[in-house]
């Protein structure tokens, strides 16, 4: 199937969504060939919604979910898009560092919100982060009215562990073996946290480096993300569905 074939089976674009204070900002959409799903909150990187976040949208709809990727740094910098390294690096840190979760987490259930009352949405929410997106998708467990949330390399989760016993969703954990931005202690510290929770799940990819499941990066490793991919949908299949 070539990539053309591949948009037309799926419909994108822009939507606008009131925020708990009444300000609005935007989120990329991504529709099954049907036009509605269950739901996905993917949550970006530091990068923005860029290229890739909206391809893993895509991605997502293609699976036949109804995705929306809201833009989490719309109060600082609305619309930003960003590369990974070089002066884009040093942007994105400093957005990250920027953000205020709490105030994060608030745009996250007005997101929440909006997908599970929209008509594109047909079953469970769940939440979908990567890196700063993952830390904000187990949080989105705790605090923003998600079914199941899945975490890809959440780097400084355990800033957040403290908050463990407030966890009443399906979590699953994606850390790679070789991150150099999340230390084994950590994966081993968010490991013990969920102890005598059958309904968390943490997995390690060996080889796998931080960003594992990003393929316009260095650090893509195809196995693990393709692995990876496979246990995030069947996890929503059996536990969000």
């Amino acid at each position: 199937m070539s990539s053309t074939d591949a948009q037309t089976r799926i419909k994108t674009e822009w939507v606008e969504i009131t925020a708990e204070d009444g300000k609005t900002f935007k989120a990329y959409q991504a529709l099954p060939q049907k036009g509605k799903g269950p739901g996905i909150v993917l949550i970006q990187e530091i990068f923005g919604v860029n290229g890739h976040i909206r391809g893993v949208a895509e991605q997502y709809a293609l699976d036949g979910y109804a995705v929306i990727a809201p833009d989490m740094f719309w109060r600082e910098a609305p619309g930003v898009e960003l590369d990974y390294d070089g002066e884009d690096w040093k942007a994105a840190k400093a957005h990250k560092d920027a953000l205020d979760f709490p105030t994060a987490i608030s745009d996250l259930r007005a997101a929440v919100k909006y997908l599970r009352a929209s008509p594109v949405c047909d079953g469970p929410v769940a939440s979908v982060g990567y890196c700063m997106g993952g830390v904000l998708s187990y949080l989105s467990g705790v605090d923003a009215g998600v079914d199941a949330a899945i975490c890809y390399y959440a780097g400084g989760v355990t800033q957040f562990l403290d908050r463990a016993g407030e966890l009443a969703v399906p979590t699953q954990f994606h850390f790679g073996a070789e991150d150099d931005h999340i230390p084994l202690e950590h994966v081993e510290l968010t490991r013990k946290a969920f102890i005598g929770n059958p309904e968390v799940e943490v997995h390690l990819y060996e080889g796998a480096e931080h960003g594992f499941n990003c393929w316009a990066r260095s650090s893509y490793h195809q196995q693990a993300s393709a692995l990876a991919h496979g246990r995030t949908l069947t996890f929503l299949a059996s536990r969000a569905g």
